[in-house]
């Protein structure tokens, strides 16, 4: 039974709350968990965790033994990744999420290639455009656009996206169209929703400053690409990064809504812990970035083949 194996199961459930979260995270089950954390107490001759039912906290020691714990599976993994730098060869579990729209196009691609230039990486692709708790669902690496401040993460910036409205121009015969952001509140709004978010409201730039304004509609959908199919079926407007809807404003299926009051840009970056990122982690970053900028600059006609 490895120590450092003991370690890390002890930080897992201490990151993620409870001894079913960290067995969920490391495929075993929680009784395993909590045998292997019994079994690293015994081994040190202290409490780490006062368990209860409803609630886990760690002990005095146990939270000093926790800080040491970082710092020996960081070096560790450091270590390890000086060996597979050498080697050029990369290798074990890789959990990678990213929204829908881009995870189909750009993403799942990579993924791919990417396995196959490293066949010893596992990799676990999770698409949705929820915004998943990297913590609790064990993410290596995230793609996301969004706006973005926690420090506990590493944001390797890729693009500032453009966004706008746009709908079909047979929705706007039939309902006009909007000559100022507050007659949204008179259309049909086709809306990103999800426990959690937040776009019922649409931040716009108007005369060159952020106001937010309410919108609704009938229809929702947690996938952004059923808005587009929505607004391309004269559903709606829709607001949607630019590159998303490119093609079919160029072939005028859906033409712009309050071009002089677009939403604000959003931050396209991948994210990953700034703590204990494994050589695969880095080099699918390195990849993913290049990757995406690339798809960006030629266009999703152009890298559709």
């Amino acid at each position: 039974m490895s120590s450092l194996e003991n370690m890390r199961i002890f930080m897992r459930s201490v990151e993620l709350g409870s001894f079913s979260a960290a067995g969920r995270a490391l495929r075993m089950s929680s009784a395993v968990v909590s045998y292997r954390i019994q079994a690293l107490e015994s081994q040190l001759g202290c409490q780490l965790l006062v368990r209860t039912t409803r609630r886990m906290n760690l002990t005095e020691r146990g939270r000093v033994f926790y800080e040491r714990c970082l710092d020996v599976v960081e070096a560790v993994d450091r270590a390890e990744a000086s060996v597979a730098e050498i080697g050029g060869e990369l290798r074990g579990p890789l959990r990678v999420t990213a929204p829908l729209g881009l995870g189909r196009r750009v993403v799942a691609p990579l993924a791919r290639s990417f396995r196959a230039r490293h066949p010893k990486v596992e990799l676990r692709l999770r698409l949705s455009d929820h915004l998943l708790d990297l913590v609790g669902e064990s993410i290596d690496v995230a793609l996301r656009m969004a706006r973005f401040d926690d420090s506990s993460f590493t944001i390797r910036k890729i693009a500032e996206l453009d966004r706008m409205l746009c709908a079909a121009p047979a929705y706007l015969d039939r309902h006009g169209v909007p000559e100022s952001p507050d007659d949204l509140l008179n259309h049909r709004c086709l809306l990103l929703r999800y426990p959690g978010a937040q776009q019922f409201r649409w931040t716009l730039r108007v005369e060159g400053e952020a106001a937010t304004f309410p919108v609704s509609g009938p229809l929702d959908a947690d996938d952004g690409d059923v808005l587009t199919a929505w607004a391309l079926e004269g559903e709606g407007i829709v607001l949607k990064p630019v590159f998303e809807v490119a093609e079919h404003i160029r072939d005028g299926r859906l033409v712009p809504v309050l071009p002089r009051c677009p939403p604000t840009p959003v931050t396209l970056a991948a994210l990953y812990p700034t703590r204990r990122a494994s050589p695969v982690t880095r080099g699918f970053v390195d990849a993913l970035v290049e990757h995406t900028r690339a798809y960006l600059n030629r266009g999703p006609a152009e890298t559709s083949g």
